[in-house]
């Protein structure tokens, strides 16, 4: 490929960006009227309006961006995470324009989009998954009598949300028929259709994907795992690799089974397995992400390996860099904080202009930002100003350095989330690696009540 349009904005498509000047290769950035001063716009060879503001009226508009695709005569496209990046018919529309799609076949996007479809795809691969409905349900008197069986708590989830967006935790019936219609609702909303279905409810426990990729000869990998079990409100906070307290025994079935998942879809290109693991170490497939996750600096900071380099080779037809396992290897340990412009008390978004924005002097810390001091970060958009991925020979010795890095960020401006890395980083729990997915929570409403 000679020139790629990126179907994204901020930081990611800053990432995307620096890997393809690297490989020689043109860029073509899209824009919303609110992002045109950010550096991604800047950094890209060439880049075009496509809309106002809102998502629907700009970076949701597939014909918006096959348009700039066509009229720049772009090689491929890269959708990034989030946006459009697991949006089937995107993918779809894209390999039918004739550009190559840079991530997995838009059959394996929708096949795993739908979350009950994916469980039972995963059944019949023998992957582990979490005990619950067989597959949608349609009305709450069906939802009752199932959960009855399963045993409360349960997970209410919309078959096709993801990112922890259309689910909730039910503690008994009640809660039950007060979530259901409006969790389908939500889900319709979001994700196009209604359907849902319940999970049990996995206690204590902790949230660990695994990073696969596979290429169009046959070949899937691993490269290791990521625990993000740091979350508020199922949303990711911190995520670190490799994962604390795991026995090397679970790390191992959880890789095997993560390929074996790859393998009965026959993925192609960057994908991530996830998993939610309990107090003994029981381990059950929770979905597919097919794309490249917020998170994947984590596994580059520990592998040495480019995932957006690899993406764009495997695109464009050539076998994974590596193909032996045992060619990939993890040292150190890398820790990954996503900074965010929000009210640390209320943490709505907290939008304005950057006045300040000094990162320090620390080193072993790779900053992927979407934002410059003096830009805005308006309502528009996720308000995460930027990811730090700090380094050490080991978690102790990261997290020390992580220490020493906060205490020297400065931004001013607008509200962020800094202070409470601060807080955390200090906190026993996670000094011991012991912490749940239910943590986090726990701790802010005991500090913040």
């Amino acid at each position: 490929m000679q020139k790629v349009l990126i179907a994204n904005r901020g930081e990611i498509a800053s990432r995307i960006i620096k890997t393809c000047k690297q490989l020689n290769i043109q860029t073509v950035a899209v824009y919303s009227d609110a992002d045109e001063e950010l550096p991604f716009v800047k950094e890209a060879d060439i880049a075009h309006r496509i809309g106002e503001p809102p998502v629907n009226k700009s970076y949701l508009v597939i014909d918006h961006i096959l348009e700039v695709a066509r009229k720049e005569k772009v090689d491929g496209i890269h959708p990034g995470y989030g946006l459009l990046s697991e949006n089937g018919e995107f993918a779809k529309r894209v390999t039918e324009e004739g550009f190559t799609f840079i991530g997995p076949l838009h059959s394996t996007i929708q096949k795993m989009g739908d979350k009950v479809e994916a469980r039972k795809v995963m059944q019949q691969a023998g992957v582990p998954v979490v005990p619950g409905s067989e597959g949608g349900v349609d009305n709450i008197e069906t939802a009752k009598e199932l959960a009855e069986g399963i045993g409360y708590p349960v997970m209410l989830k919309a078959s096709g949300g993801g990112g922890g967006i259309g689910m909730i935790r039910c503690e008994n019936e009640q809660a039950l028929v007060q979530s259901f219609d409006s969790t389908k609702n939500r889900a319709k909303a979001y994700f196009g259709k209604d359907e849902v279905f319940l999970e049990k409810c996995v206690e204590n426990a902790r949230h660990i994907e695994v990073q696969i990729f596979g290429d169009s000869h046959g070949n899937i990998v691993h490269l290791f795992e990521r625990n993000c079990s740091v979350q508020r409100r199922n949303q990711k906070v911190i995520e670190e690799s490799p994962s604390p307290v795991l026995s090397e025994k679970t790390r191992q079935a959880m890789y095997d089974a993560a390929v074996q998942a790859g393998k009965a879809v026959d993925y192609i290109n960057a994908g991530t397995v996830e998993f939610i693991v309990d107090g003994e170490e029981n381990f059950y497939f929770l979905e597919m992400n097919t794309r490249l996750q917020v998170e994947h600096p984590v596994t580059e900071s520990v592998t040495g390996l480019d995932l957006v380099k690899w993406q764009l080779l495997v695109a464009d037809g050539k076998p994974l860099p590596l193909l032996k396992q045992e060619e990939i290897t993890s040292e150190g340990h890398a820790l990954e904080f996503r900074i965010y412009a929000e009210d640390p008390k209320t943490f709505y978004p907290s939008p304005g202009q950057i006045k300040v924005l000094n990162w320090g002097g620390s080193e072993n810390v790779r900053i992927d930002s979407g934002y410059d001091e003096g830009n805005k970060v308006t309502p528009f958009y996720d308000p995460m100003i930027s990811k730090c991925i700090i380094t050490g020979q080991d978690r102790t010795e990261a997290i020390e350095k992580a220490k020493t890095f906060f205490s020297e960020v400065q931004i001013e401006g607008l509200k962020t989330n800094v202070g409470l890395f601060k807080e955390i980083i200090g906190e026993k729990e996670f000094l011991d690696g012991t912490y749940t997915t239910k943590w986090l929570q726990d701790y802010l409403t005991a500090n913040r009540t």
